[in-house]
């Protein structure tokens, strides 16, 4: 499923990240950017070394912002590493720190020139954001994103499971609606 926004568009996957074509793929990282489980893990053991090894040099990243390293050994260029809040309530500055880590992710993107990414659900697995709730910050930012910024032409989003996808769907069916 997709939408068209200008020249660009957001596309919905079913898939793994690792192995996305796109510039860029963006990791749910931590905060240590030092590698995990889920997403984070994933693309560290698919990217190698030299991934990990940036991410030290840079030190860590705070909740809501973004950094950027090497794509290693995936098909990707880069890695964007977006750290997603942990959730507690939803009234915990929880949306304003999700959208911003797309934002910041979005950011990094066009600083390099770059003319595709492919994100994740940032925050929805261990992080324990409600997906329907996380789907709906995602795609709104991306979307009002696109539209300034006419420069990146896709952003996947790519989602491991079937139930994400339609919630995902949902979420995006719903933007359209309201475009």
């Amino acid at each position: 499923m997709e939408m068209r926004i200008g020249g660009s568009r957001i596309e919905l996957v079913l898939g793994d990240i690792t192995q996305q074509d796109t510039d860029a793929i963006v990791n749910a990282a931590n905060l240590s950017l030092l590698g995990g489980g889920g997403v984070d893990g994933a693309i560290h053991r698919a990217g190698g070394p030299q991934i990990l090894a940036e991410c030290r040099r840079i030190g860590g990243c705070a909740a809501g912002d973004a950094r950027i390293t090497t794509g290693g050994l995936l098909k990707a260029r880069h890695v964007i590493h977006a750290v997603g809040p942990i959730y507690r309530d939803g009234r915990s500055g929880e949306p304003e720190l999700l959208a911003s880590a797309y934002q910041r992710s979005l950011e990094l993107a066009s600083r390099f020139k770059l003319r595709s990414v492919a994100f994740p659900a940032i925050s929805t697995g261990a992080y324990g954001y409600p997906v329907r709730e996380a789907a709906e910050i995602a795609l709104r930012t991306i979307a009002a994103y696109l539209r300034e910024h006419p420069e990146i032409e896709l952003v996947r989003v790519v989602l491991f499971g079937p139930r994400a996808y339609e919630i995902h769907a949902d979420a995006l069916r719903k933007l359209q609606g309201a475009a």
